[in-house]
């Protein structure tokens, strides 16, 4: 069974967070809240969501995918090395990687995107490029077991190319079907 952690940071793009939330939950993936502080994160446009967790219990946590949202919390989750060491467990292997809007420049700061093709939030696109990526405008890139969204309007398929990724087509077709796309 999947086990997929999001981190929130105070400042994190609503519609990002809790669309691909949602999104998952209807597809029966097992995905987690984690706050960088105090469980109760504030979005860029004053909603307040209950993290699941805290940080500090992912530290041992074998995640099939990590999900970060953008927003302006973006610059919080560059900064917190808990984050990094997060981020660095899931390199390789089977596990995912996904960000949106700008957190994949969070991808960047870390240096996982050398070689990489992605996109991400207009105005991002030099920071990713210099991380060594190819940069593209399409809604959502998937190269290998890294998943990249462009911004808040492209949630709903962001979060069925993970549900894809994780269950298979039928699921998101499934998925999609409900959401009446």
């Amino acid at each position: 069974m999947e086990h997929v952690a999001m981190i929130l940071a105070d400042g994190f793009e609503e519609i990002e967070a809790i669309a691909v939330i949602d999104v998952l939950r209807r597809a029966d993936i097992n995905i987690k809240t984690y706050s960088l502080k105090s469980k109760s994160v504030k979005g860029a446009h004053g909603v307040v969501i209950e993290a699941d967790e805290s940080i500090e219990t992912a530290e041992n946590e074998n995640f099939t995918m990590l999900i970060l949202p953008g927003g302006p919390g973006v610059q919080m989750l560059k900064d917190d090395p808990r984050v990094g060491a997060l981020l660095e467990k899931q390199i390789g292997g089977d596990k995912y990687l996904a960000a949106i809007c700008a957190a994949p420049t969070v991808l960047a700061e870390y240096g996982m995107l050398k070689g990489r093709t992605v996109t991400g939030y207009p105005g991002t696109e030099e920071k990713l490029r210099q991380a060594d990526a190819t940069f593209t405008d399409s809604k959502v890139v998937i190269d290998g077991h890294l998943i990249t969204s462009r911004g808040p309007g492209t949630a709903v398929d962001f979060a069925l190319e993970i549900v894809t990724a994780l269950r298979g087509t039928a699921k998101s077709d499934f998925v999609r079907d409900k959401l009446a796309i």
